[in-house]
């Protein structure tokens, strides 16, 4: 990967690898987008209820809050790219077997519902190692553009996929509709498969399942930049998935359109996400992160109280225009700054994290919104959603989003295994690990400070029982302790540490007075009832 500065949003496309699959992506966003439309429509006419229509939306969201985490462990421990091809071929045979069924006259409220959720199960595995792709095809430099031609591109075809997905099922049917999302997978199949990815080069072994799925959580629950804008985006989500979610019902009911204006209003609010994506790059310019989230809030807000002053189809449809261009400048900017705020080892678990806030909370605002409407009217709905988009702008002023996140977390490349005398294997442990300082009573506050920082880093990479430890005969001695359950997490822990981290240990190594180096003592535990065998020249551990 290069390191330049990236000039233009657009010259993110001179990777080629980027490019391919960025074409390829167009297709299949295409077919799910025009999907989409069919599925909602054909919703409206399995049932009256606002709630069930709503659920729509809920049964593509809901498998992405319950299934990421898990893809986001199979990003950063398997081939993404054998990863991306299984969940596009599952999506596939899930889109053949819903169109024959609407072919057929087969389907149910409910049965719709479940190959809905079905497909929404593969988005939730393929999402994590494509966006933790995007990560490893371009620089840090390129990565903002990259993220806002991802979000262009999924809405180039939500400008014009509504509108062609209205036009097919008024002329055609939902069964057309479905049946051209099926033939999408091909294009993202056969890019995926021409595609060679780079195998990642390691070491040490691949984590297991469950300790890989807990240093996911741990990482996010000790990074406080992460969780704040997780925060920011489980809001957003559940607040402004309002618009879209009740989208069908306005039309039909309020507005009195057909399927045709329903494609038409989602076609603005993919025109809107193109323009927002686009000014993305001189927004990141001249604002800070947090300003321009809260541009993107703020008119989204703004777009509810309109739809409830002025509903007719005119003001629809720039409300529509409006929402798209906040969604998109709001989405891209969080994922991005989750990008740039995670390194590659935890990135894919991260990123599903993310997802799984966002679209947990998408689902979850699909069904209150639709459930609100139903019991209490729409304009009840909308404006309760814009009265929490005001809230989510009210979190920002408490904890807003850090100012820039390329910080910098490419691995410090420092650690050097040592030799040892033990004959110490991959899962030998637990290792008990203390490190003696000497530091003047002058600097003790310092010290202690650094040492508080130091211990989220440690418990964030895999350490535990962490404690600070103060001679009381001879003060200025402190010892650092802590436990890894086997030496190869030793190492990886050791492995994990970036070079912001380094920042910490090179103040500490300043700190230090004594007349010998830091002193590091590496121990592995052993019962007191223990057998211990020795060989000649070297000891077992």
């Amino acid at each position: 990967m290069h390191s330049e500065p990236q000039k233009s949003t657009w010259a993110v496309f001179r990777n080629q690898a980027f490019r391919n699959l960025w074409f390829a992506t167009l297709a299949s966003n295409f077919g799910g987008i025009v999907q989409a439309v069919g599925a909602a429509w054909l919703m409206t006419s399995l049932t009256t209820s606002e709630s069930m229509i709503a659920l729509v939306q809920s049964s593509v969201t809901l498998p992405l809050m319950i299934f990421s985490l898990t893809a986001g462990v199979f990003a950063d421990n398997f081939d993404r790219r054998r990863i991306m091809l299984w969940a596009q071929a599952f999506m596939c045979v899930a889109s053949v077997c819903l169109a024959v069924l609407a072919f057929k006259g087969l389907l149910t409220p409910w049965l719709l519902l479940s190959f809905t959720f079905l497909i929404g199960c593969g988005t939730a595995l393929n999402n994590p190692s494509w966006q933790a792709t995007v990560g490893d095809l371009v620089s840090k430099a390129e990565l903002p553009a990259a993220v806002s031609m991802n979000s262009m591109g999924f809405n180039m075809m939500r400008s014009i996929g509504p509108a062609v997905g209205g036009a097919i099922v008024a002329s055609f049917g939902v069964a057309a509709a479905f049946a051209i999302n099926a033939a999408s997978y091909i294009a993202i199949i056969s890019a995926l498969f021409a595609w060679k990815s780079k195998p990642k080069a390691s070491r040490l072994p691949r984590e297991q399942f469950g300790s890989a799925f807990v240093a996911g959580l741990r990482y996010v629950a000790l990074s406080p930049n992460l969780v704040r804008t997780m925060v920011r985006g489980s809001i957003f989500g559940f607040s402004a998935i309002a618009l879209q979610a009740l989208l069908p019902v306005i039309v039909r009911e309020n507005l009195g359109g057909t399927s045709v204006i329903y494609g038409i209003f989602l076609g603005a609010f993919g025109l809107g996400a193109v323009i927002g994506a686009v000014s993305s790059k001189r927004l990141r310019e001249r604002f800070e992160n947090e300003a321009i989230i809260r541009l993107g809030f703020c008119g989204y807000a703004l777009c509810y109280v309109i739809s409830v002053l002025a509903p007719t189809m005119f003001v629809a449809g720039a409300v529509m225009f409006l929402a798209g261009a906040s969604w998109v400048m709001t989405m891209s900017l969080l994922n991005t700054t989750i990008q740039l705020s995670t390194p590659r080892w935890v990135v894919g678990r991260v990123l599903a994290l993310h997802q799984t806030g966002t679209f947990g909370g998408m689902a979850a605002g699909s069904w209150i919104w639709g459930a609100l409407a139903e019991a209490a009217g729409m304009p009840t709905a909308l404006l309760g959603a814009g009265v929490v988009v005001l809230l989510g702008l009210g979190f920002g002023v408490l904890a807003p989003l850090p100012n820039r996140a390329e910080m910098r977390l490419d691995p410090a490349g420092h650690f050097v295994e040592p030799e040892l005398s033990l004959d110490i294997r991959p899962q030998s442990g637990p290792v008990l690990v203390m490190i003696d300082f000497k530091i003047d009573e002058a600097d003790v506050p310092e010290f202690l400070a650094l040492m508080a920082e130091r211990r989220r880093m440690r418990i964030r990479d895999g350490a535990g029982q962490w404690a600070l430890l103060r001679d009381m005969e001879d003060p200025d001695q402190w010892t650092e302790s802590y436990h890894v359950p086997t030496w190869v997490e030793y190492i990886r822990h050791h492995e994990r540490r970036t070079e912001a981290d380094g920042e910490n240990f090179e103040k500490l190594h300043r700190l230090h007075r004594g007349d010998a180096p830091i002193r590091v003592h590496r121990m592995i535990e052993r019962h007191s009832t223990a057998e211990i065998h020795s060989t000649p020249g070297r000891r077992k551990g």
